[in-house]
């Protein structure tokens, strides 16, 4: 452990921002320094909370004594912000999607290079600590070749309070860009990285919401292994139904609410008072819920995932690993999380301080956008697709 904590610099004091407070918060390892958003709100609210200052404009962040900066704005904005930052030397840790075009992902990792700091891209739920143990657990061989993997995933993210521009794919909208990556990403590390085609279907079922809000893919390695992704975020069936009513955060949920994310969605009218919603829930809104209480009963997860081996099945739950071998079954516990998401700081400080190479490297997550982008193409144009840029595991 270094002798002093990474100073952190926040870009985009936003949603996605407020589930990382914890991580951040609550590990010796990092201290929150200075942040940077648009929205004067946000900064206030920054500003009171740690105590640092808020920037308005990212370049007086950059500018700032920062090791790294995290960049959780909106998608469009990753590949210029992760630029700017890697200009002022600063290490990046960037949200998935890493960005909307395999073009720009290439870029980031250029500038990072060019520019000698590390790019790390997550949260993705690949960091979790059940997949991991899955993925050890594969890899070991204990329970022989590796065969098939199915992910399923049923949410209400489509009936969540979202602005004009994430019901528009072209923005990066829908389920592709900002779930696929999770399921992705897991798969990817189960099965060793490399993906070969998908072919894949995709359905925009909602015509107030037109993006895309399911799919289905199947996806081929080069080692043999199959995999078939379904996600659906209509906000009808709940997975967490398969994992105890424990949530993708780690923690438990009534379904009694059943239906209210929907109610909400209908009752907020049109776009317009849609995205008043969102931006009042949003960090610094007069609606904020403080999210302190991430400190989870159980890891996150997402979804079903289950590994089939020839010797056994690996099923992912937030309190450990199931494994049905061919004459018992046992549950391998893993210990409660300290602090969540706390496998992101690991690659972090370890990157900046001891200049280990992440496992979520830029070329990881071009890799992953390749398949998203590719599960795209192939419901559009309803055929194969054969990939190009993937990399497996360092």
């Amino acid at each position: 452990m270094s002798a002093r904590p990474l100073k952190l610099g926040i870009a985009g004091i936003g949603r996605a921002f407020s589930f990382m407070i914890p991580t951040f918060r609550d590990d010796p390892r990092v201290t929150i320094v200075a942040g940077f958003d648009p929205r004067e709100e946000a900064r206030s609210r920054f500003m009171q909370d740690f105590g640092a200052p808020a920037f308005a404009s990212m370049e007086e962040l950059c500018a700032s004594d920062v090791d790294a900066i995290y960049i959780a704005s909106p998608h469009q904005f990753h590949a210029p912000q992760v630029a700017m930052a890697a200009a002022h030397g600063k290490h990046v840790l960037v949200e998935k999607p890493m960005a909307l075009s395999l073009a720009d992902c290439q870029a980031m990792i250029d500038v990072t290079r060019k520019a000698g700091v590390h790019l790390i891209v997550g949260h993705s739920h690949s960091f979790d600590a059940p997949i991991r143990k899955m993925a050890e657990l594969v890899s070991s061989g204990a329970y022989g070749t590796l065969r098939m993997i199915t992910a399923m995933n049923f949410t209400d993210f489509m009936f969540r309070p979202r602005r004009p521009e994430e019901l528009d794919t072209a923005q990066g909208g829908g389920v592709i860009y900002n779930q696929a990556p999770h399921q992705v990403e897991m798969i990817r590390l189960i099965a060793g990285g490399r993906v070969k085609s998908v072919r894949a279907m995709a359905g925009v079922w909602d015509a107030h919401r037109p993006t895309e809000g399911a799919y289905n893919a199947f996806l081929t390695f080069e080692n043999d292994v199959s995999a078939t992704m379904t996600y659906s975020g209509y906000a009808h069936f709940d997975s967490d139904e398969w994992l105890d009513w424990t949530n993708e955060l780690g923690l438990k949920k009534d379904p009694k609410n059943y239906g209210t994310a929907r109610k909400a969605i209908l009752a907020s009218g049109n776009l317009a008072e849609e995205s008043a919603l969102k931006n009042a829930r949003n960090y610094g809104g007069s609606a904020y819920a403080d999210l302190s209480d991430l400190n989870a009963r159980q890891h996150q997860t997402f979804g079903f995932m289950l590994a089939s081996c020839e010797r056994g099945d690996l099923r992912a739950f937030g309190d450990g690993v199931r494994i049905y071998g061919d004459a018992a079954q046992e549950f391998l516990a893993l210990d409660p999380p300290k602090v969540p998401r706390s496998e992101v700081t690991d690659e972090l400080v370890a990157a900046v301080f001891d200049n280990v190479a992440p496992l979520h490297s830029g070329e990881w997550s071009l890799a992953t956008m390749e398949v998203c982008l590719a599960l795209l193409q192939s419901a559009r144009e309803g055929r194969e697709i054969t990939l190009q840029h993937q990399v497996g595991l360092p």
